[in-house]
C-alpha cells in the first residue's frame, strides 16, 4: 500500500489507500477502466436526481487533445500532471433542469461523484488527483463550455508510481506524511464550534 491514511478510527481499506500522488507509471489505463471508472461518478447520489455533471477527458495516446487539457493546467500543475496517461475536467451544471432555477447543491453532488470515480480507481491500483490549479476561462473557451456550466476541478488518473520515483518537490508533496484535522474540529452538536462528544 503506497502512502496509507493513519487513520484514527476504522475506515475502508478503499478511504485508507486513496490517496493524491504526483507520479505516475507509463502505463496506459485501458478504455474499459476508464468506463467502469465514470460508471462509478455516473451512479452517484445527487439533488433530484438531477445527476449535474460533465466529464471531459484526454488519454495520452492521443497526444493533441491531451495537450489541449494540460493547456488549461497552471504551470506548477502541468510539469507533474503531463506524466499522467489521463486527464479529466469536471464540470458543474449550476441550474436544476426541472426547474431552470439555481441548484446550489451541484458543487457538492459533483463532489460525491468525484470521490466515487477516486474510490472506483483506488480499487483497481489506480489514483485520481483532483486539482484547483487550472484555468477556468481558459478551459470554457477550448471546449465550448456553455453558460451555466462551471468548470470545477482538472484531474490526472494514472497508476501511482513508488515514492523514490520523482525527483525534489513533487516526491517531497506526494509522499509526505498525511494529515488531517480531528474530528472535534469539525464534527459539533449543540452549537457551532461546540464539539460532539463523539468527536472528543
Amino acid at each position: 500500500m503506497l502512502n496509507p491514511a493513519p487513520t484514527d478510527h476504522p475506515v475502508h481499506e478503499l478511504i485508507q489507500q486513496r490517496f493524491s500522488p504526483k507520479a505516475f507509471l507509463k502505463r496506459a489505463v485501458d478504455p474499459a477502466t476508464l468506463q467502469s471508472l465514470l460508471e462509478a461518478a455516473r451512479w452517484a447520489p445527487s439533488s433530484f436526481n438531477e445527476q449535474p455533471w460533465a466529464f471531459i477527458v484526454a488519454t495520452s495516446d492521443r497526444p493533441e487533445d491531451f495537450e489541449r487539457l494540460l493547456a488549461c493546467l497552471v504551470p506548477g500543475n502541468q510539469s507533474w500532471a503531463g506524466q499522467a496517461p489521463v486527464l479529466m475536467l469536471t464540470v458543474a451544471k449550476l441550474a436544476f433542469d426541472r426547474n431552470g432555477r439555481p441548484n446550489r447543491h451541484a458543487l457538492h453532488d459533483i463532489g460525491l461523484a468525484s470521490a466515487q470515480l477516486a474510490l472506483e480507481a483506488t480499487g483497481r491500483g489506480l489514483a485520481a488527483h483532483f486539482m484547483a490549479g487550472f484555468d477556468a476561462e481558459h478551459a470554457r473557451g477550448t471546449y465550448d463550455i456553455p453558460e451555466g456550466f462551471e468548470p470545477v476541478a482538472a484531474v490526472a488518473v494514472g497508476y501511482p508510481d513508488k515514492p523514490e520515483a520523482p525527483p525534489g518537490e513533487t516526491r517531497e508533496a506526494g509522499f509526505a506524511p498525511r494529515r488531517r484535522k480531528p474530528l472535534k474540529d469539525f464534527v459539533f452538536a449543540r452549537k457551532w464550534g461546540e464539539s460532539a462528544a463523539l468527536a472528543t
